[in-house]
């Protein structure tokens, strides 16, 4: 568990300055149930759904070189220690536990974008603590990704990519997760109604 607590401080600290960095890219996402969310909630601005199914395959492309890079800079002797989200339950349990963590982080994103604190230091601080926690949780289960352009890329890098269990607890639950937390959303924070031009 300590190192689940170390690992989730550093993704923690990378989330923060990952997410202060990037906001600077004017709504780049690198995770594809975050584009489906934010699309779902009625939040992803002018996209439409072709456009926002279109970044999934980038999403996923741009996770495989970011891991050759990590591999590509990592000292050996600390390469046996970096593979990604991997499961340590049966299937159904992990798909269970990273649809809910995915919705967890999903929910928390949106409230804490859309509708949290308007300083971007506080925004990016709370996402961060939320990712942690997550991570935490999540880390006797699936890993956990939460992002499945991430598990791709690690299980294309080992040679896992094209396994029904990968689909599934990587990609099928997170959507699910992620999709009915745009929804709940949705529902505690309505969109506000368009007015007719007389």
């Amino acid at each position: 568990m300590k190192g689940a607590i170390k690992a989730a401080i550093a993704d923690g600290v990378l989330t923060f300055m990952w997410i202060f960095c990037a906001s600077s890219l004017g709504g780049a996402t690198f995770n594809p149930t975050a584009t489906a969310a934010f699309y779902a909630a009625g939040a992803g601005g002018g996209d439409s759904l072709i456009s926002a199914a279109l970044r999934f395959p980038a999403q996923a492309a741009g996770a495989v070189g970011g891991v050759l890079a990590i591999l590509e800079v990592m000292p050996m002797q600390y390469k046996h220690m970096v593979g990604g989200p991997s499961l340590k339950v049966d299937p159904h349990t992990g798909a269970i536990a990273e649809g809910v963590l995915t919705f967890i982080i999903t929910l928390a994103v949106l409230i804490i974008v859309l509708r949290g604190p308007s300083n971007p230091l506080i925004r990016n601080w709370l996402l961060a603590v939320s990712t942690v926690a997550l991570v935490v949780a999540g880390s006797s289960y699936t890993g956990p990704s939460m992002n499945p352009a991430n598990a791709f890329g690690w299980a294309y890098i080992n040679n896992k990519h094209n396994t029904w269990e990968q689909f599934y607890v990587y990609w099928i639950s997170p959507f699910i997760g992620a999709i009915l937390a745009a929804w709940i959303f949705r529902f505690l924070f309505p969109l506000p109604t368009k007015q007719k031009k007389a």
